[in-house]
């Protein structure tokens, strides 16, 4: 029997893709590591370990929309309210990273504040305006909607203050690539607006699935073909790993009406097969290529994300194997304020301009340091959590 309960494989993938998103974007730090370990290089056909954690995210992303959909009905919210949250959580996160993404193509000698304060305070407005503040109250006596414009206030600033091009031609914010959190909300607009119309069908999940993937397709044939330009803001291939994840929860979903544990399991090793054949079997005609998002790449990650599910729903939910995931389990809970710790972090560490030695920084001990990093990452998530700091939107 599938348990009725929450299912804790999903907070557990979730806690997992972010501890190891901030393992690899650690990995700037380090010299002479393995080259599987890494990013792929634009135009390389091949796929990194940290090629894969992005597109886990978007699958996560997927997953959990089915149940945070229910969650809200129960509470009694309309569709129309349910459309508006997501556009709420869609403006957030396209927010976030429309400055994150500008912050890379920042011009330091343009520009009036240094990097390191501009990326702090860049942050810290996030943390004010997306912060949670359970009573209505931060600090016992500030009201929630003085903080929320004071980091109103911090972002219009660093707007104005922004340079980004060279010194010949400067230029002002743009939307170079989106960032991940601008992909991610980009994504979770299409996909989840989609699925408020089409509800729990299975029929037209499906039809969904292949109708992105058939956009991520049409952009590798379209320059020998003639094919229209189909492109809707961002590649498809975040739609298409955004979708698997939606289709793999609604499959569970069905089942777990049914009580069929077995062929719910089945399902996620036959299209965890499927989709990494095509993306193997594609590969000579598109290649596996990160930057640019291939068929042959979205496939097989999204295969990997079936995979994983199945796997450790069988480990922690039918097993009741998960205490091991505990320890990084405020990554899974206050997931997005985990990937801003770094920002301070990062921030700090560029103003006191201490560099730990080059003996901690190269090859396998280099990775261990950042393996440790990303725990103590966590560990800080988990303090912040008890001082009532934790990103909700």
């Amino acid at each position: 029997m599938i348990p009725k309960n929450r299912i804790a494989s999903i907070d557990i993938i979730r806690a997992l893709t972010m501890y190891f998103m901030i393992f690899v974007n650690d990995l700037w730090t380090l010299r002479e590591i393995p080259e599987w370990l890494g990013h792929a290089a634009r135009g390389e056909d091949r796929l990194g370990f940290a090629d894969i954690i992005f597109p886990l995210f978007l699958f996560i992303v997927g997953l959990s929309i089915p149940f945070a959909f229910k969650a809200r009905r129960k509470k009694g919210d309309s569709d129309l309210q349910i459309f508006q949250h997501i556009l709420s959580r869609s403006l957030a996160l396209i927010v976030m990273g429309f400055f994150m993404v500008n912050l890379e193509n920042i011009n330091r000698e343009l520009l009036s504040i240094s990097k390191p304060i501009y990326q702090i305070l860049m942050a810290t407005a996030f943390v004010l305006i997306w912060n949670m503040y359970p009573d209505g109250k931060a600090f016992k006596k500030i009201p929630e909607w003085v903080m929320k414009v004071l980091g109103i206030i911090i972002l219009i600033y660093l707007a104005v203050v922004y340079t980004g091009g060279s010194v010949e031609d400067p230029q002002w914010m743009r939307p170079h690539w989106w960032g991940i959190l601008g992909l991610i909300g980009w994504a979770y607009l299409m996909v989840s607006t989609l699925y408020l119309l089409v509800r729990s069908r299975l029929i037209w999940l499906v039809l969904l699935t292949l109708a992105f993937l058939f956009l991520n397709i049409q952009q590798e044939i379209k320059p020998f073909t003639g094919f229209p330009d189909l492109k809707f803001i961002i590649p498809a291939s975040n739609y298409v790993l955004v979708a698997c994840g939606l289709l793999a929860s609604a499959l569970y979903v069905k089942l777990n009406e049914r009580e069929k544990v077995r062929e719910f399991l089945v399902l996620m090793g036959a299209l965890a097969i499927v989709f990494i054949a095509f993306g193997i079997l594609t590969r000579p005609e598109w290649g596996i290529k990160k930057i640019g998002g291939t068929p042959s790449w979205s496939t097989i990650c999204a295969g990997i994300g079936f995979a994983s599910f199945g796997l450790l729903y069988i480990l922690a939910d039918i097993m009741n194997i998960r205490k091991w995931a505990s320890i990084i389990g405020p990554a899974g809970r206050s997931t997005l304020t985990c990937y801003l710790v770094p920002y301070f972090y990062y921030g700090v560490y560029a103003i006191i301009g201490y560099s730990l030695p080059l003996f901690l920084r190269t090859g396998y001990v280099g990775i261990i340091k950042s393996l440790l990093f990303a725990l103590l990452i966590v560990t800080i998530t988990g303090g912040l959590e008890k001082l009532r700091i934790k990103l909700k939107i």
